[in-house]
């Protein structure tokens, strides 16, 4: 008896954590069509210390943003800041008539993509309106509403761009483009309003 409890309770928590993580159907359209906006810092940058770690603004950061996918961390030294990556985008890589042309996927802190024959726009715009960013929440509000992201949703966030630096020398440093590939080029943002729709 008591296997059979067990087994159906894990069946319903994973039926729930397939409907909690479902895709959000969209019809096509560009829904976020403006770029995220990015201001340099003035001044001493605001500093803000979170689990041992000191974080430094490096550039305010607000940006409105289709979620492509978001994958969540919890084991390797970035998840005791950063639990969740979103990969976004915005302008033409938030239309769902582009993204249904492309395949993604997320890894060790790194978003993917991929086309089977041809990209549905030129390379150059999915590199320039997509990112994956790695989300620091400022508060166990935001974090909890992070949590709850999945991909379809739209998101509005601000906060800064940051430099992590910890005790023993380990840092991490955001980005400052939106034009860059490869290692480094990921937005590492202090989060301190988050909503999702």
């Amino acid at each position: 008896m008591r296997v059979w409890i067990l087994l159906l309770v894990v069946a319903l928590a994973g039926a729930w954590q397939f409907v909690a993580n479902r895709e959000i159907s969209r019809p096509p359209g560009v829904l976020a069509a403006a770029e995220p906006r990015q201001e340099s810092i003035t001044g001493t940058p605001p500093k803000f210390a979170i689990k041992g770690y000191t974080l430094t603004a490096l550039a305010s950061f607000d940006a409105t943003a289709r979620v492509i996918s978001a994958e969540h961390y919890h084991f390797d030294r970035e998840s005791d800041l950063a639990p969740v990556d979103l990969a976004l985008g915005w302008g033409a890589m938030s239309d769902t008539a582009v993204l249904r042309q492309l395949s993604f996927s997320q890894d060790h802190r790194f978003y993917y993509y991929r086309w089977s024959v041809a990209p549905p726009i030129p390379a150059n715009d999915i590199v320039t309106h997509s990112a994956n960013m790695h989300l620091i929440p400022a508060t166990t509000d935001v974090a909890k509403r992070l949590s709850r992201v999945r991909a379809g949703n739209l998101v509005h966030f601000s906060g800064y761009l940051v430099r992590v630096d910890a005790p023993d020398g380990w840092h991490w440093v955001s980005s400052l483009t939106r034009t860059d590939t490869g290692a480094g080029a990921c937005e590492l943002v202090w989060v301190e309003d988050l909503e999702a729709s």
